[in-house]
């Protein structure tokens, strides 16, 4: 593997995100913020999909540093509410992005609802040396009509995988980290990236 594919720069301004990440990447890969290569601006997020958006990040930092870089987005979606609020996950209660915020507005919307099935889901896009890989994880679950948890970030705290008792907002990250979205996207990732020449 040519050495500068180990420096990848992960297009995020989330610390949540990136410590997550680099827990997953180990010490295989070294992983640059967007703080790391000077840069502290929004990016665009112009598109209604999960896959356009994470491409428009990565090529946005990729033209501009000519860094390998990754870029992820992720969202909710929710049977009952036919995918919302999908790529609108972060700002479905408002462009102030707030979390708590969001989770209220979904347990209004889910309030005496039966069917709470939902899902979330992470399309990553790699650009490596001008050309664009993508790759996605899912896990499914349900929205619990309470908050249970503390840790994590977004809608963690109502998110309760298939299989578990534990929402996501009361693993501990090595567990999360072994059955989360964001996980498997990248851990496909990784996989790719061991297999370059």
């Amino acid at each position: 593997m040519p050495l500068k594919i180990r420096e990848l720069v992960f297009a995020t301004n989330n610390p949540h995100k990136l410590s997550e990440v680099q827990d997953l990447l180990g010490d295989k890969f070294k992983l640059l913020s967007l703080s790391d290569i000077s840069f502290f601006d929004d990016i665009p997020e112009d598109y209604d999909t999960l896959e356009l958006n994470a491409s428009q990040k990565a090529w946005y930092i990729y033209e501009r540093f000519k860094n390998n870089c990754f870029a992820d987005d992720t969202g909710l979606e929710v049977d009952v509410l036919d995918g919302k609020p999908g790529v609108f996950s972060a700002r479905y209660a408002g462009e102030e992005k707030n979390p708590e915020q969001n989770i209220k507005k979904l347990l209004v919307e889910l309030d005496g609802v039966v069917n709470r099935k939902a899902r979330f889901r992470t399309v990553v896009s790699l650009i490596i040396d001008g050309s664009e890989h993508r790759f996605e994880g899912i896990v499914n679950g349900q929205i619990i009509e309470k908050e249970r948890g503390v840790k994590g970030f977004g809608y963690d705290p109502v998110f309760l995988p298939d299989g578990y008792n534990l929402t996501f907002a009361e693993m501990d990250l090595t567990t999360k980290n072994q059955i989360s979205h964001r996980a498997r996207a990248i851990t496909a990732l990784v996989g790719f990236l061991k297999n370059i020449k």
